[in-house]
């Protein structure tokens, strides 16, 4: 089994940054997507970023670009999201999620899900 653990959430200004990260533990396991999605009130939950295993293939939904940038770290099993210029429509719940398929953009593409951290943007 694998657990994924994100921290990094809280409230923040329009304009500010955030990081979020995202531990994997559990079961030995290699050559994995890690992506992040975002899920507001009354929304679905929603795409915004992935990264491959060896980092060579970034994957950004247009909403972020230039905004966000996620990174990772194989020695510790651990991805990152860099949020800046935060603004008060990416207020969310913040979910991380690991693959193991070759598409990355939607939740039915990821096999294993954080609890999520709430992020909050106020204006």
């Amino acid at each position: 089994q694998v657990q994924l653990l994100e921290s990094g959430g809280g409230l923040v200004q329009a304009g500010g940054s955030l990081r979020l990260s995202c531990a994997a533990s559990g079961r030995t396991f290699s050559n994995y997507a890690m992506g992040w999605f975002r899920q507001a009130p009354g929304k679905e939950r929603e795409f915004v970023t992935a990264i491959t295993w060896t980092g060579d293939r970034i994957y950004y939904a247009d909403f972020v670009k230039g905004r966000f940038t996620i990174s990772r770290d194989n020695a510790k099993n651990t991805v990152y999201l860099q949020m800046n210029s935060l603004k008060p429509e990416d207020t969310a719940i913040y979910y991380c999620a690991v693959g193991f398929q070759s598409r990355v953009y939607t939740v039915r593409d990821y096999d294993y899900w954080g609890q999520g951290t709430q992020v909050t943007v106020s204006s």
